[in-house]
């Protein structure tokens, strides 16, 4: 869950005295390292598991965790995440043989129904998911930030950071999205469920490659955060949203490399651990301190065992997608983890034990059967592997050992689950815990279906019988019911927007319903290029924006064919748009409800509603809009206006 001791850097004697004590860190390991202090002839397994708050009847984030923890303080093993909207778990670490996977999978659910418990007294309830369909922009505001030191610290730091104007994110799978934030608060869109393997320092080196060559297929596999803010971006959207989400840099004239915080690595370790926490020392300035100071090269001396405050916290602000992890056993040995980042949350349990299952599988798998893996494929390849995976996932194809092209289903199946298999059996996993999770993998490959395809799908069909907040609503019902019936998400049937009852559209702001798609036209532009364009699009009302983008009128086909009728003899091009629109339209904001905006639409007797936001044109609600809900739509008591 990372040290929530940390405050933020006080001026330059507190930044040197921080990282002294993190030079020092360094310097104990690599004695601890060199003299032999770690537990070994033992491997343990962990996991965390990140979750979203909806609230019932919007299934819209519910950013009421703190309130929720309030209710659960007998429940030592959850706490806050980033945002007022997540909650996490730590589960119980457990030395891997036997029934670990099953036992994992048992600890899990049954700590999910014990939060649901307490949040169905808050009229919400939890979904497992790597992005939350309903999640948008606005409920990133730095008023959902969860309000922890830890956090404030971190956000703080990391805008100290920002050499640009703000953060962006630019994706482009079957939808574009390219938007700016103002804040890294962007980070809690993620939701995962990250995996933990205790190695041998000596095992390190080897298993860390292997982790990293072993990314890509268990991306593909497992991918289940394709939607972000309506739009249908990669198939694992949370691998470029997490690093663009928490990237300080910007573009510049000339061709120096600056590494993102995010990152998945530069090239194979060779020698050691100290080599990652040396590199991300070196490369990333430290953002956060301890709040409790510890002297680790005197607890050394002393024969005592330092917890490493000052490195753990610097590591927990680099985020490797395969990070390394230090930590205490119960018997007061220090102990090296690699902590794996890819798997998003959910779609259920199941799902989530069987990916941990197939990376604990293939990491054994491999380390017995592959002496050195950097022999056998370029890390030019993985990297690349790693990219395509997070775009396409089980549609992805991958380059292997001895550069050979293959199919990520055909990896998996073929190549992987074997490996994955005689791993766990040589951890004496119990039998039917191997045929049951790994169960849950091959039946992703024979249907080609994992929690992203199916939720691609979905959406998809969605969207064509009614609008996209509708379809997202439905599609968020939809994972929220399959997850309570603890079958793996290949065996899941399409939405049916019919099987959805629930919507609640008068709940809806005026930036969730908005078409953002718009045809624009400038005031100097020919009559004829509008009344086209309106032919073309099958469209009412043009909007007339300036070259900022800033609303200066509208064009109706109202006005369009009472211009033309009146000027039927005179050439079309003798007149701009600037002569005919009008030139102040009424506008609405899009943090309205949309029954203010009906309402507006009625009064003034008007079909289309133009929306600003600082000026700007941002998106445009009409009439027929409101065709496609009318039957959801209610006007109920109170306030016009939501608080967000």
């Amino acid at each position: 869950m990372g040290e929530q001791r940390v405050s933020l850097l006080k001026g330059d004697d507190h930044m040197g005295a921080f990282v002294k004590q993190l030079l020092d860190d360094v310097q104990a390991l690599e004695y601890m390292l060199d003299h032999d202090l770690f537990e070994t002839g033992i491997t343990r397994i962990g996991a965390e598991q990140e979750m979203c708050l909806v609230n019932k009847d919007t299934l819209k984030p519910a950013p009421i965790a703190m309130k929720a923890l309030s209710r659960m303080k007998e429940y030592p093993w959850v706490e806050t995440e980033l945002a007022k909207f997540n909650l996490e778990t730590n589960l119980t670490p457990r030395e891997f043989k036997g029934k670990a996977l099953s036992a994992l999978e048992n600890e899990n659910s049954s700590y999910l129904k014990k939060i649901s418990k307490k949040l169905n007294e808050l009229d919400s309830e939890l979904i497992l998911t790597g992005i939350l369909p309903t999640l948008r922009k606005f409920h990133l505001d730095m008023k959902f930030l969860t309000p922890k030191k830890r956090y404030h610290a971190l956000m703080e730091s990391i805008n100290s950071q920002l050499i640009g104007q703000s953060y962006e994110l630019r994706l482009l799978g079957i939808d574009e999205l390219l938007v700016r934030h103002d804040s890294p608060l962007l980070e809690a869109c993620n939701t995962s469920f990250q995996v933990h393997l205790q190695v041998a320092p000596k095992d390190f080196v080897k298993m860390y490659n292997i982790s990293q060559v072993l990314a890509a297929p268990c991306i593909a596999i497992s991918a289940n955060s394709p939607i972000v803010f309506g739009r249908r971006l990669w198939h694992e959207s949370r691998i470029a949203l997490f690093q663009q989400a928490l990237d300080t840099r910007t573009t510049h004239d000339h061709l120096r490399e600056r590494s993102p915080r995010v990152n998945f690595g530069s090239d194979w370790l060779k020698e050691s651990v100290l080599e990652i926490y040396r590199e991300d020392i070196a490369r990333f300035r430290v953002l956060i301190a301890s709040d409790i100071k510890e002297d680790s090269i005197n607890m050394i001396s002393k024969g005592k065992i330092p917890k490493l405050r000052a490195l753990q916290v610097h590591n927990s602000t680099v985020y490797r997608w395969n990070r390394p992890c230090y930590g205490i056993s119960p018997n007061g040995k220090p102990h090296l983890r690699i902590e794996n980042r890819v798997f998003a949350a959910g779609p259920t349990v199941i799902d989530e034990v069987a990916n941990a299952a197939f990376w604990f599988g293939c990491m054994i798998g491999l380390a017995d059967e592959v002496k050195d893996i950097t022999t056998q494929i370029d890390y030019a390849d993985i990297r690349d592997n790693f990219s395509k995976a997070a775009r396409y996932g089980i549609d992805s194809k991958f380059t292997w050992f001895k550069d050979r092209k293959i199919s990520s289903i055909d990896l998996v199946r073929k190549v992987l689950l074997p490996i994955a298999r005689r791993g766990l059996k040589s951890q004496k996993i119990d039998s039917k815990d191997i045929d049951k999770y790994l169960g849950v993998i091959e039946g992703r490959c024979k249907t080609h279906m994992n929690g992203a395809r199916w939720q691609l799908r979905a959406y998809t069909r969605l969207k064509k019988e009614t609008t996209a907040d509708e379809a997202l609503s439905c599609l968020t019902s939809a994972i929220i019911q399959n997850q309570k019936t603890e079958k793996p998400v290949h065996t899941w049937k399409m939405p049916k927007l019919s099987d959805f009852q629930n919507y609640q559209a008068s709940e809806m702001t005026v930036e969730e319903f908005m078409i953002t798609d718009l045809f624009t036209v400038q005031k100097d532009d020919i009559i004829q290029l509008v009344a086209e364009m309106m032919d073309w699009r099958n469209i009412r009302y043009t909007p007339v924006e300036d070259k900022n983008g800033a609303l200066v009128g509208l064009v109706t086909s109202r006005i369009l064919l009472h211009h033309l009728i009146r000027n039927a003899k005179l050439k079309k091009d003798e007149v701009v748009v600037k002569d005919i629109m009008i030139t102040n339209p009424i506008t609405i904001s899009p943090d309205e409800l949309i029954l203010t905006a009906r309402d507006m639409m009625r009064d003034n007797e008007i079909g289309c509603l133009p929306v600003v936001k600082d000026g700007e044109l941002v998106g445009l609600i009409t009439a027929m809009d409101f065709l496609k809900i009318s039957g959801r739509l209610t006007n109920p008591k109170g306030s016009k206006k939501r608080k967000k």
